[in-house]
């Protein structure tokens, strides 16, 4: 049995990122032509746009002073960037990034004005950052970014205020990048709801859950950059996988222009902002897979460039392929 935060841990970790995150709402699609009551959760609306608040404060919560004395670093593409970033701002200390050379430019930007230290890198190099939880050359303590259990406890802190909300909830369905905010959410729930279906949302230009649970085992794929710059991969790490047998009862996968339909239906209908990664969610479910009643999709961020957004806004179909944007 694979490591997983404890119901414990998450109830904890409430306590600990209370100052630093907002309990966020849960609100109804505004579509009624739909195959279940969908709901949104939204995680947007944190400060830094994006629910990685939560697992970056509860991390370095569980920090000592002497681990903090030399500064924080994280590879992240950008949302957790940021939540490392406004921590250690509030304690005062350093903050370095790695992140890949396709970071959007508006998440990159809001990084620097929390006064982090961004360092572009090649992808494969970004991703070998994940896998050694260091960056040669650069000191401060690493915070990863999914595989960490304070992480996931953080991220976990969710799940109990959907409950509160929606205590009859069927089905959650989270999006899928690196597996910590699936799975912390799925800690809790199945610990207090554990009817409650769990799925993953991947965009097919890069969905190796769905294909690695089709085959038993991790696996390689032929993953394609793309305007929903926030989950996808070219594999997935071997304990989170371990860990999504266990807790997910599935992926869902969605195309580039149904995640920007998606994208499209949020601001339209709810006049709400999310990034490609938030969008995914909502695109999974208003298609059907994640099954009747009452589904919550996790709407995890909301940190788009600007001229991304209106592009998909104004030109229905132009995410079809590789974006141009």
């Amino acid at each position: 049995m694979t490591t997983l935060p404890s119901l414990t841990d998450i109830q904890a970790a409430r306590r600990a990122v209370a100052g630093s995150a907002i309990r966020t709402p849960l609100v109804r699609l505004n579509v009624r032509d739909l195959p279940a009551e969908i709901y949104l959760k939204l995680e947007n609306l944190q400060s830094i746009g994006s629910f990685k608040i939560r697992g970056a404060a509860n991390a370095m919560s569980h920090m000592t002073p002497e681990m903090l004395a030399g500064g924080v670093l994280t590879a992240s593409a950008g949302n957790m960037a940021q939540g490392v970033a406004w921590c250690a701002r509030d304690l005062g200390i350093s903050c370095t990034v790695i992140a890949p050379e396709s970071a959007p430019e508006t998440k990159v930007r809001a990084i620097q004005r929390l006064g982090g230290r961004v360092i572009k890198a090649p992808f494969d190099v970004w991703w070998n950052a994940f896998e050694q939880r260091a960056i040669p050359g650069v000191a401060g303590t690493f915070i990863h970014a999914f595989d960490d259990l304070n992480v996931m406890a953080g991220n976990g802190t969710i799940a109990l205020e959907i409950l509160e909300d929606l205590p009859d909830v069927d089905a959650v369905v989270i999006p899928w990048g690196g597996g910590g905010l699936a799975c912390g959410i799925a800690a809790a729930m199945r610990a207090l709801r554990p009817q409650c279906k769990i799925f993953a949302a991947e965009v097919a230009a890069g969905a190796p859950l769905a294909a690695s649970l089709s085959a038993g085992a991790p696996q390689q794929i032929d993953y394609q950059a793309s305007f929903v710059d926030g989950i996808g991969a070219k594999t997935v790490f071997p304990q989170m996988f371990a860990r999504a047998q266990e807790l997910i009862d599935g992926s869902l996968v969605a195309e580039l222009e149904a995640v920007a339909s998606a994208l499209r239906l949020l601001a339209e209908h709810n006049r709400v902002i999310a990034e490609g990664a938030g969008a995914c969610s909502v695109a999974c479910a208003v298609a059907g897979p994640a099954g009747p009643g009452k589904v919550v999709c996790i709407v995890s961020g909301g940190n788009i460039d600007s001229a991304k957004l209106c592009a998909i806004l104004s030109e229905p179909g132009v995410a079809t392929g590789p974006p141009s944007y």
